[in-house]
């Protein structure tokens, strides 16, 4: 575990025994793709109501936790192979954020579902493992969608491809680590499918009626390298050590679910649906208490990157798993491949990945993460494919959109940027953080 700047940063090298790591579920039915060779993600929409709750790639008017943009082009390559999605209010929390970018080759279909998926899957794995540090959470993650994505492989031929990840959870805890103020909530799952009540954390439980939104509208889309070096179990007994008041996180106990809206017409047909659907008219917000601090957990695999602005310094939270990376490089040559001119058995560039499955004795999907605690010097987050990095330096890109506070606008200029010296498809979404305060109940 390295731990510096306030941010700690943990390996996927050495985590949990990945073999007995598993689909927390069966997948019920085969997910159907669209025909067009292109990667396509849920339109970004805009809620009518004062709030998403939790909604797939929905923007809430108003919000003042922070705002969301993101930009994408598939540049000179003839097909789209990117994905990207974000949640706002994510777990049914008011202020919490779920952001990724997924870099797909070999095919769209493995970003592709990423892109409609993942955020259920980690919705799945805070519900089924309240006890687990965040980073295991992101880990079991992980390797419960690499599980999917094989299986997937395994009943098409066709669908043997992969992606590059990187995911930020942007979470709302107290100085303990812990969601304590959710613990006075008893919420059924029935209750759930209520569709006109809001819940307001505070002394006790508070059921409050809340009007019910509109159906959403379709909107036009606005929307130094860290060195790993510690397992798991060495992380838990060091779960004392604190940098910028950040501590390791011990639990959650936030709602999960499944957010995407089915309503919307551009959503791919017949996702898989392993996670039981809630109500996306349910949402808690955090009482108005000091105490509450706001954190940003990442993860990633493969060269997709997350870039925080800190006082206008870039802070790479991310780590880059290429063939060219010594250690990287080690590791696969000790599982039995080779890396040739930077590639993995003489083929993928990168050596973490989510999907290919013909190379998953080498090509692993153990994700790096991080978790660090927001400030006030913390402005605004960047996640982007390797198209934006290839031709870009974390603070190249930080300087370039700083004095841009639109966010839409400013992920469309790093996407714009990255397009004059790249024919790669570029993705960017760029997070605005409006306030260090945590969004409580007026």
């Amino acid at each position: 575990m390295c731990h510096e700047q306030g941010i700690l940063k943990y390996s996927g090298e050495e985590s949990k025994d990945t073999s007995t790591i598993q689909a927390s579920r069966p997948m019920e039915t085969r997910p159907k793709f669209s025909d067009s060779p292109n990667a396509r993600s849920k339109s970004i929409t805009t809620a009518v109501g004062p709030d998403t709750h939790g909604m797939l790639n929905q923007h809430l008017p108003g919000n003042q936790a922070f705002q969301v943009g993101v930009h994408d082009d598939k540049g000179q390559r003839r097909t789209m192979e990117d994905a990207y999605s974000f949640v706002v209010d994510f777990a049914r929390i008011r202020g919490q954020g779920y952001f990724a970018v997924f870099d797909g080759h070999a095919g769209k279909y493995a970003a592709e579902w990423c892109g409609q998926h993942f955020h259920e899957k980690l919705l799945s794995q805070l519900q089924e493992h309240p006890d687990l540090l965040i980073p295991d959470v992101l880990n079991y993650t992980f390797h419960t969608v690499d599980s999917n994505l094989s299986a997937i492989a395994a009943e098409n031929d066709k669908m043997h491809s992969g992606c590059t990840a990187v995911t930020a959870f942007l979470r709302i805890e107290d100085s303990n680590g812990k969601q304590s103020f959710l613990e006075g909530i008893d919420i059924e799952m029935s209750a759930l499918h209520d569709r006109d009540h809001t819940i307001t954390a505070s002394s006790g439980q508070a059921s409050v009626p809340y009007p019910t939104p509109e159906p959403s509208q379709q909107a036009e889309s606005a929307g130094s390298s860290p060195v790993p070096d510690g397992p798991n179990e060495e992380r838990k007994k060091k779960s004392g050590i604190r940098g910028k008041g950040s501590q390791v996180v011990s639990a959650i106990k936030s709602l999960a679910g499944n957010s995407v809206d089915g309503k919307d017409t551009d959503e791919k047909p017949n996702d898989v649906k392993s996670e039981p659907r809630e109500s996306s008219k349910w949402a808690i917000t955090p009482p108005a208490d000091a105490s509450l601090r706001r954190v940003l957990y990442t993860a990633n695999v493969g060269d997709a990157r997350a870039v925080l602005c800190r006082s206008g310094r870039a802070v790479r939270l991310t780590y880059d798993h290429k063939g060219s990376d010594k250690q990287e490089a080690k590791r696969i040559m000790d599982s039995g491949g080779f890396v040739m001119s930077g590639r993995v058995n003489g083929v993928l560039a990168v050596t973490r990945s989510l999907g290919d499955s013909s190379m998953k004795d080498f090509v692993v999907g153990a994700p790096y993460t991080t978790e660090t605690e927001l400030g006030d010097d913390d402005e605004f987050l960047i996640i982007a494919c390797d198209g934006l990095w290839d031709v870009a330096s974390d603070q190249e890109a930080v300087d370039m959109v700083r004095n841009i506070q639109d966010p839409k606008a400013a992920s469309q200029k790093l996407v714009e940027h990255a397009l004059q010296d790249s024919t790669d498809n570029i993705t960017a979404i760029v997070v605005r953080f409006l306030s260090n305060s945590v969004p409580v109940m007026p």
